[in-house]
């Protein structure tokens, strides 16, 4: 498995960096193996394994950079990667956001990595495909489901002396679930570090039922519906708000937080004050990489706090011109609010929809944040507090 330890990564990065000749040198390490089980038909199709192990050079001169990456780490061929971006360097333009790399940084401890996905074998997969797959048969229905579960680490060092080391692990999985007349259609997707979290017949149980419940949809005419979104639905569009906070884009006048006339609409409440939306690198459920590519601290960050947008994203370049501390991206959020459950959004609500994902979002307008996409695997109208029958895709 191509997962280094800490010492034997920075074995190799100090090796690269002992070669270099430029101004500055920057090293990228990273590998980890990747498994995966595909299943259509209720018949697994595909199923692999791979292993990977690959470093990344970025040299510079003032403000030229060049870079090149390799698999071969003999001496030979590392120093040869350095001598490549070196000379890639040399023949480049000048940056003029060029920034000089950071030096020493302290960062958190992310609890990303898991033994249990680390070691998933086989068989492991092959019986959570068939945990899967084996109820939609009994059902008489049709399944066609993806696994794919990493374990990996990932380190970053340079001539200033910066060095950064972090280990991760992931199992996705998701399956969709159709009647054998193709009329009906569910769809589930699950996503932990800790692939002993993953239950993959109780998860193919939801699909099933939404399967069989979206047989007879039936078209509602347009107009204003209270919309009910489940969590991989409302997932869909809040990666796109959150991706849009970015400081110069509102500077510039390309996102929602840009205001008429120039100036941003931090601080102002754009959201119902129930919403809560913060990132934080050492969550126990989604934890992610505590530093950025560029070797940022990642920490804590609130980003809508009671409805009110509380901070934005600044690259180093962008805060060094604005003259305020840089804020890396949040690589992943969490989203709080009310404490009511689906079923008790579904009773409250007198006349709505129920969506379980989007599919094919895209951006039209980021000044505004509308999007364009489809409904899909499974929505429903809801009156007088109870769901009365599947709808037609939206």
């Amino acid at each position: 498995m191509a997962i280094l330890t800490r010492e034997e990564a920075k074995r190799i990065i100090d090796k690269v960096l002992s070669y270099s000749n430029c101004d500055e040198l920057n090293v990228s390490l990273g590998g980890g193996r990747t498994g995966n089980i595909r299943y259509a038909r209720n018949t697994v199709s595909t199923a692999g394994i791979t292993d990977d192990l690959s470093l990344a050079v970025t040299a510079v001169y003032g403000k030229k950079s060049g870079s090149a990456t390799i698999n071969e780490f003999d001496d030979e061929s590392l120093e040869k990667t350095v001598r490549r971006a070196e000379e890639i360097a040399k023949l480049a333009p000048e940056n003029p956001e060029f920034l000089p790399a950071l030096g020493p940084q302290q960062y958190l401890e992310s609890q990303g990595f898991a033994n249990a996905t680390a070691n998933i074998s086989a068989e492991d997969r092959a019986k959570l495909a068939i945990d899967s797959i084996q109820p939609c048969i009994d059902g008489g229905l049709t399944a066609a489901g993806y696994l794919e579960d990493s374990a990996g680490f990932s380190a970053i060092g340079n001539t200033k002396g910066l060095f950064a080391y972090n280990r991760s692990t992931s199992v996705d999985f998701s399956v969709t679930v159709r009647t054998n007349d193709g009329r009906g259609s569910g769809y589930v997707s699950k996503d932990y570090n800790d692939s002993s979290k993953l239950n993959s017949g109780a998860a193919t149980s939801v699909a099933i039922q939404k399967a069989k419940a979206s047989a007879e949809a039936q078209a509602i005419e347009p107009g204003k519906y209270t919309v009910i979104l489940e969590p991989l639905a409302a997932s869909n569009l809040l990666g796109g708000i959150v991706n849009q906070m970015n400081a110069r884009n509102a500077d510039e006048g390309r996102s929602f937080l840009s205001k008429q006339g120039g100036g941003t609409r931090l601080g102002e409440k754009l959201f119902d004050e129930r919403v809560n939306i913060y990132s934080d690198p050492t969550h126990p459920e989604v934890p992610v990489s505590p530093w950025t590519g560029d070797g940022l601290p990642r920490k804590k960050m609130t980003w809508i706090e009671n409805g009110v947008v509380k901070n934005m994203v600044y690259s180093r370049y962008w805060a060094e011109k604005n003259g305020v501390e840089p804020i890396p991206s949040p690589g992943a959020i969490i989203m709080e609010g009310g404490n009511d459950s689906l079923a008790d959004l579904i009773r409250s609500t007198e006349r709505g929809v129920l969506v379980t994902r989007f599919w094919y979002i895209r951006s039209v307008d980021p000044q505004t944040l509308l999007v364009t996409g489809l409904t899909r695997d499974g929505t429903f109208f809801i009156e007088n507090g109870q769901i009365k029958f599947p709808v037609k895709n939206f």
